[in-house]
Parts: structure tokens; C-alpha cells; sequence
């Protein structure tokens, strides 16, 4: 294992919330950090969701890489502006699905 493992941030939309929790397994496995979207099963309004995307970006900051997690290509668009601020900051971004 190298002296700082690799950091990799998932987005995606939270219908996939098996699925990321699945990459999450799967890359801890591996070796690897994983910081991922919060997870609730209450409703949230309006201003915790937009301080849950504020919080999202600066998860991007922190990791070396993204991880879109698309089943069968979908991108919502508040995971796209998670891809545009990471492609912006310079992050790699890799999907599990083709776009």
C-alpha cells in the first residue's frame, strides 16, 4: 500500500444510492478513501440541499479523483455540475457506465 492511499469522490444521483454504496465497498477494498454523498431517508429542503452540494464540491476538492456512478449513462443535473466543477478543477473523472 502507498504511504497516502489514493482519494476518490463518487457523485451521482441519489436513485443510485446502492450503486455508490457498492463502488464505496468496492473501492475500500481496494485500498482506496472514499468520500461519498451524505445519505438520508427523510425529505431535506431546499437550503440543506444546497449546503449538501456546497459540502459535495469541497469533497471534490479533497479527492484525487471522481467516480460518476451512471447506471446505464444517466447524468441529473446536480451531478453534472459536480462533473463541470471537477473537470474545471482539474480532477480525472471516470464513469461506470458508458455517458
Amino acid at each position: 500500500m502507498p504511504d497516502r492511499p489514493e482519494i476518490v469522490c463518487i457523485c451521482g444521483s441519489a436513485r443510485f444510492v446502492d450503486e455508490m454504496r457498492a463502488a464505496n465497498r468496492d473501492l475500500t477494498f481496494a485500498g482506496v478513501i472514499v468520500v461519498a454523498p451524505g445519505e438520508t431517508d427523510e425529505l431535506i429542503t431546499n437550503e440543506q440541499k444546497t449546503a449538501l452540494d456546497a459540502l459535495h464540491l469541497r469533497k471534490i476538492d479533497l479527492a484525487d479523483r471522481v467516480l460518476v456512478v451512471n447506471p446505464g449513462g444517466y447524468v441529473g443535473e446536480s451531478t453534472s455540475r459536480e462533473i463541470a466543477y471537477a473537470h474545471a478543477t482539474g480532477k480525472p473523472i471516470s464513469f461506470t457506465d458508458p455517458v
